[in-house]
């Protein structure tokens, strides 16, 4: 593709504000995502007058890690969101249906992968990372992935100069699949990187960036990678969406003494845990954010932390602890313990619409317009 006949890179180069989506991964529980951009899209709509906006009007870069892929792909072709809602609930449903019997998961995972990649091509069809125009991307689009035979992240977009861009123009169904084959769950996707080379892709929150909020910030602003935004909270906007924190004082009962199955199931789990604390730390100690939350009793809400005492970006985090209390406190008072605890299965489709309903609930509580200042309205 030309250069010249870029429209996305003529929007990724015009001068003024930036505007970055990121969207985490968590399995089934990407539903709870939904709810929250619902609302971001409702908000924008009414700021700016224009009832057919789509969130791919009003960011310039979208992104997301395993199931935060998924939406973030549908977001950048195009669609509303009620139209993603509408496809995600389904899938959700279709590929954690019926899992494989003990030997199949004692060989390898618990679900067939097959049902999840023809949902996936049925959704992106032949569109491939770097297509443009009517039936392309429309706005800047990155997906996290982790290869796991090099050890290494991949985070890759659809910017015309991206180093590896001819190389990394695969099927954006076929990467999007790498970005959600969850260990233990689906095996890896093999995907031809070219040069005669095959990598083995996993889920992208076996990597530090299952939140990618930080991996975005990088993407948009190292001199390593084509976007060289500008930072400044007027000229960097970074909305972040998360898909319901984990009750760690619930689940550590379960953790006392555990057996060495038990700390190898558990590991991955910690492991995200800590990378998306250390992501959430980061975001917060480069911005003044206004929903800062307290990340632990030692460093509080760091709103007396400010790294050179330079805000980065203006930065909105939106997540909601699954727990009773908090939940009572966005007004879902009627769910049972038993339920709420199983909240956290990343692959109990179940619960996909309890999700939705409290992403819902979450969104109205907690955004705002105010977190969309007018230095960053689409002119």
């Amino acid at each position: 593709m030309a250069e010249n006949n870029s429209i996305l890179l003529k929007r990724f180069d015009s001068p003024g504000p930036k505007r970055i989506l990121a969207l985490d991964g968590g399995g089934i529980k990407g539903a709870l995502t939904l709810g929250y951009l619902d609302k971001i899209e409702k908000v924008l709509r009414l700021r700016h007058q224009k009832s057919n906006l789509v969130l791919s009007d009003y960011f310039d870069l979208i992104g997301g890690t395993s199931t935060g892929a998924i939406i973030a792909a549908c977001l950048a072709i195009g669609k509303t969101v009620e139209e993603v809602k509408e496809k995600y609930l389904k899938l959700g449903g279709d590929i954690f249906g019926e899992k494989k019997g003990f030997l199949g998961i004692y060989l390898n995972c618990k679900y067939d992968e097959r049902p999840l990649k023809a949902a996936l091509k049925d959704m992106f069809g032949e569109i491939k990372i770097g297509d443009e125009g009517e039936m392309g991307i429309k706005t800047g689009l990155c997906i996290v992935s982790k290869r796991l035979d090099t050890f290494s992240t991949w985070p890759v977009t659809n910017h015309p100069r991206a180093k590896y861009f001819e190389r990394n123009r695969f099927l954006l169904h076929d990467f999007v699949r790498a970005s959600t084959a969850a260990p233990s769950y689906f095996i890896p996707e093999m995907v031809d990187v070219g040069e005669g080379e095959t990598g083995s892709f996993v889920d992208g929150g076996l990597s530090m960036m299952n939140n990618p909020s930080l991996q975005l910030f990088l993407i948009a602003t190292l001199n390593g990678f084509p976007f060289h935004w500008k930072t400044g909270k007027d000229d960097l906007l970074i909305v972040s969406a998360g898909t319901g924190r984990r009750d760690v004082k619930l689940a550590g009962k379960e953790y006392k003494n555990p057996n060495l199955l038990t700390t190898a199931k558990m590991a991955p789990e910690q492991f995200m845990h800590d990378a998306s604390e250390l992501v959430e730390m980061m975001m917060q100690y480069f911005s003044n954010s206004v929903t800062a939350r307290k990340i632990d009793k030692e460093i509080g809400d760091m709103q007396q932390d400010l790294l050179h005492g330079i805000e980065a970006f203006t930065y909105s985090r939106y997540n909601v602890s699954l727990d009773k209390n908090s939940l009572n406190s966005i007004g879902i008072t009627d769910l049972s313990d038993e339920l709420i605890q199983g909240l956290t299965e990343m692959d109990d489709a179940g619960n996909r619409f309890v999700l939705g309903a409290i992403g819902e609930q979450a969104a109205t509580n907690q955004v705002n317009e105010v977190h969309f200042p007018a230095a960053f309205d689409i002119k």
